[in-house]
């Protein structure tokens, strides 16, 4: 019995270890690329071993205005995702409430339809209107990643809470508004958490809306990274660089809220 459970944990680990390896190789391989030069980048067979560089990183910062898109994937990251907030979790908190998840669904209709399909109405009506290199525009795109991933969270971690509390509330007098805010909301702050992190993520890694919407002064990481990649050329190293600067945010924040997301994410696994 007890070789039995040696070899099943043996196997798990070793499951575990592919696993890694497969999942982190390739960002360990775009961070490697970073540092080197492109004729290392594309020589083949690939060289693991070779002269290391942060020319393209200072490239990045010295011949490209990145601190500016840097900035400009910040706002419009933080700003869908706040909106998606303000507008996401009352909308939850109704559907939970008040047995409203068909509403719900609407929303996350606009999350599973390809982006292109919103894609050319946005972009004539802000032609129209002279909105096309303006946060506001982005981030009111961006909201449509962010709110139904926002509501369908939000919406099982309200579900999973004691109504008594809330009747208790009513009952002295609080207000359907006031019982959200003060009572619903703290109590599900795990689940705030996780739909707070996931859509910023979701929000920051989006590439096609601004790739219509931004102009010169609203481009963030992403389209930039972009330009990396010419008709004829692909500056690997450039691209690889920027890569991981826009992934080091992410992988960062992952890193240090990880306990809190999976503590989200499985807070209504069980009844």
């Amino acid at each position: 019995m007890q070789k039995t459970s040696l070899t099943g944990s043996i196997l798990v680990y070793f499951q575990l270890f592919v696993l890694f390896v497969f999942f982190l190789f390739p960002i360990f391989w775009m961070m490697a690329a970073g540092f080197k030069h492109n004729v290392d980048i594309t020589s083949y067979p690939p060289k693991i071993f070779s002269e290391l560089t942060l020319d393209h990183f200072r490239d990045l910062f010295s011949l490209y205005p990145f601190q500016e898109y840097l900035i400009n994937s910040i706002v419009i990251s933080f700003g869908s995702t706040l909106l998606g907030l303000i507008l996401g979790v009352p909308a939850a908190y109704a559907a939970a409430r008040f047995n409203l998840q068909w509403t719900a669904f609407l929303t996350l209709i606009a999350r599973m339809a390809p982006g292109v399909l919103f894609l050319i109405p946005w972009y004539v009506i802000a032609s129209n209107l002279g909105i096309t290199d303006n946060y506001l525009t982005l981030i009111a795109t961006h909201t449509v990643i962010t709110m139904p991933i926002i509501i369908w969270l939000m919406i099982s971690t309200f579900e999973e809470l004691p109504t008594e509390i809330e009747e208790s509330a009513l009952i002295d007098g609080c207000g359907p508004f006031r019982v959200m805010w003060k009572i619903a909301i703290p109590l599900a702050l795990p689940g705030l958490s996780v739909a707070t992190i996931l859509s910023f993520i979701f929000s920051w890694n989006y590439f096609l809306f601004a790739l219509v919407l931004a102009g010169n002064k609203t481009t963030p990481l992403t389209v930039a990274a972009f330009n990396f990649v010419g008709d004829a050329a692909v500056d690997w190293g450039g691209l690889m660089a920027a890569a991981a600067i826009i992934s080091l945010p992410v992988i960062i924040l992952v890193t240090f809220v990880q306990r809190w997301l999976i503590q989200g994410l499985t807070g209504g696994a069980v009844k």
